[in-house]
């Protein structure tokens, strides 16, 4: 087939994703066309090295690759974050017709911040046949934080996603529980499949933790719980601070990575007096792996919002593909996961007290208990996860959606 890709993110920027489908579907004998704009994912401004221009495209034997410019502002404000949305939109809407005109099938990694994009695409292409894979869902009206952090997010752009998954093709949804909301939503159930997200393959996999790994990691020989990611709203890591404060000389827990809520969990583990809560700053991807290695348990942790019951984070299918136990603050599918893999321990969100018990009983299991723990979450990975077992599924429903609009 020929397949065109939107994706708002791809790789050099941490977008595996997008990224790993367009090279195995390459390598499958697909003729590949991307449609993205210049990295500048994290921090908002365009990686050194790249300048924003109109005809930038990069080729291999079967993958093109074609970047838009889009505002880069850089301050990570709500207005920002809209007008770069809408930059790119506009920039897919110049470009987007000619250079996808001719693919079989459109595929779209969609995000929040390619919904403006998908629509002007889906206007412009008319008949071809379009799959979004839902990587966020956000209500009508998106309230995040309290005080000064409190944000509402455009109701347009919920409007706008909306109409974009009725009119699409088919959806993959990167959980159950997000099937369900879409499926309230509106949405025809027999166009609507679950394909779980997979992490970097070439990076996350089992490793023995090096010296220098367990010298960042570990101290005093006591029980490490990591958590490693974004520090932000969505995760609410003070309940793991509150819980951690509460075994002070029993477990440790090490917070590697930055976010817009550090700060605040910063702040409160001083005010708790919590000295068995350590900050390690952001890592590259590669240290990762070995940095799990050195910790007893991975943390995921997701605040008890009803749009957060359908999202599995990344670094849940990281940790489960180094092999490292888990354990799950959170409701809806990553516990269920969790839980169905036997992969670890988990609880409801945003309970401290209930946390704490976990972190207390994380601490007497066996090592041996927590490799076979860890061996169980490989497992369910490579069963279930995996780049391979992914890919199988989104080619298969490009396939499927190319195939019955060409009979229509």
């Amino acid at each position: 087939m020929r397949i065109g890709i939107l994706s708002y993110h791809f790789p050099p920027e941490p977008a595996f994703i997008p990224g790993s489908l367009a090279e195995e579907l390459a390598a499958r004998g697909h003729e590949v066309r991307v449609l993205t704009g210049f990295p500048d994912y994290p921090g908002g401004h365009v990686y050194p090295g790249w300048r924003q221009r109109w005809r930038h495209l990069t080729r291999s034997e079967r993958l093109t690759v074609r970047r838009v410019p889009r505002y880069a502002g850089g301050d990570g404000s709500t207005g920002a974050r809209m007008a770069s949305h809408l930059s790119f939109a506009g920039s897919v809407a110049m470009v987007g017709r000619r250079y996808l005109a001719d693919v079989d099938v459109l595929y779209v990694f969609q995000l929040p911040a390619t919904t403006f994009a998908t629509a002007a695409l889906l206007r412009m292409l008319g008949r071809v046949p379009t799959v979004l894979h839902v990587q966020d869902l956000w209500p009508e009206e998106d309230v995040v934080g309290d005080g000064a952090q409190r944000q509402r997010r455009p109701g347009r752009l919920a409007t706008t996603m909306r109409r974009v998954l009725r009119e699409a093709d088919a959806l993959a949804v990167t959980a159950p529980s997000m099937r369900d909301l879409v499926l309230a939503d509106g949405v025809d159930p027999d166009r609507v499949r679950v394909v779980l997200n997979w992490t970097d393959e070439r990076i996350f996999q089992p490793v023995r933790p090096s010296r220098a790994a367990q010298g960042i990691v570990r101290r005093d020989g006591r029980c490490v719980v990591m958590h490693a990611g974004t520090i932000g709203v969505r995760q609410g890591l003070e309940t793991a601070v509150r819980a951690a404060a509460a075994l002070d000389g029993r477990t440790d827990l090490v917070l590697v990575g930055s976010g817009a809520e550090e700060r605040r969990v910063r702040g409160l583990a001083a005010e708790l007096r919590a000295e068995n809560v350590r900050f390690v700053e952001r890592r590259s991807p590669v240290d990762m792996p070995e940095l799990y290695a050195a910790a007893d348990y991975q943390l995921v942790m997701l605040r008890d919002l009803p749009e957060l019951r359908g999202t599995v984070p990344g670094k849940l299918q990281a940790a489960l593909a180094c092999a490292a136990p888990v354990i799950a603050s959170a409701g809806g599918d990553t516990v269920e996961l969790v839980e169905r893999a036997r992969a670890g321990l988990s609880c409801p969100p945003e309970d401290w007290a209930t946390l704490a018990d976990r972190f207390w009983l994380a601490s007497t299991i066996p090592a041996a208990a927590r490799s076979e723990m860890g061996r169980r979450g490989r497992e369910a990975y490579l069963r279930e996860m995996s780049l391979r077992t992914g890919v199988d599924r989104v080619e298969d429903l490009l396939n499927q959606v190319a195939v019955a609009r060409h009979r229509g």
